[in-house]
């Protein structure tokens, strides 16, 4: 089976889990404890997360890799077109987008926000990697246009990969985004996949697609989902407070791949 070892309500594991839901896919969620014990450290030597072990000796630490192999391995999915599809360049192309253009330039911000001394929190490198984010933001509207979704009519991994890189930079950064984003982002959160992610994260929910099991080895928790087709957990609230996102964040800023 599937697992996929993540912080407790680590962004980017959310990813994971997102796609693991919209395509049916049986996982167990392994949270990983802080500092990453040294079990852990010896299944994934960066000690990142989220970090994706799978039958056959499979073992990933970046999470756009994980969303293509989970695609590529479990598919064909509509998350993904297919390589003659016209819209496969363009879903390619805006999933690596979400983490290699705008996550590349969170977790420098989330680091100076959370740990640099008062003095170098908005030295010219936060500035810069501040201006570089608008710019993404600026582009992704621009791709969104007055379509529901980055590929147009169709929801697909490049709607998983982006969205979740927005949330990190309004949640934890405090960061704005254009209202069209805005309106996306909410729509997005309105998929019941999603609201299962967030719960399969952490966030506190319960319902009877979850079951507890013993304590996994790394310190963590191991929860394995067991979802039916179609459960609804009911409406979940789309952004933490402010408190608890400059909480998580101190934690995992340079840790999270």
């Amino acid at each position: 089976m599937i697992k996929i070892y993540n912080f407790a309500r680590g962004a980017r594991g959310l990813r994971l889990f997102w796609q693991c839901e919209e395509m049916g896919l049986p996982y167990q969620v392994e949270t990983v404890a802080l500092p990453q014990p040294a079990a852990y450290r010896a299944l994934n030597p960066m000690g990142s997360v989220p970090f994706l072990e799978d039958e056959g000796g499979v073992a990933i630490n970046e999470s756009v890799a994980m969303m293509l192999y989970l695609a590529q391995r479990y598919g064909p999915t509509p998350l993904l077109p297919g390589a003659h599809d016209p819209r496969f360049a363009s879903v390619l192309q805006m999933t690596v987008f979400g983490e290699a253009t705008i996550g590349a330039a969170l977790n420098p911000l989330l680091a100076a926000r959370f740990g640099a001394p008062e003095a170098e929190k908005r030295n010219w490198s936060v500035l810069a990697l501040e201006a570089r984010v608008e710019q993404a933001l600026r582009y992704v509207t621009k791709q969104l246009g007055d379509r529901p979704y980055l590929a147009g009519d169709a929801f697909t991994l490049a709607d998983i990969s982006v969205s979740t890189a927005l949330g990190i930079w309004r949640g934890a950064l405090d960061g704005e985004l254009p209202e069209p984003l805005v309106a996306y982002r909410e729509r997005l959160a309105q998929r019941p996949a999603y609201q299962r992610a967030l719960a399969a994260r952490g966030l506190g929910y319960s319902a009877g697609g979850v079951t507890s099991a013993n304590a996994a080895p790394c310190g963590s928790i191991n929860w394995t989902m067991r979802w039916p087709p179609g459960t609804s957990i009911g409406p979940l609230s789309t952004r933490a407070p402010r408190a608890f996102a400059r909480a998580r964040a101190a934690s995992r800023s340079a840790v999270v791949t």
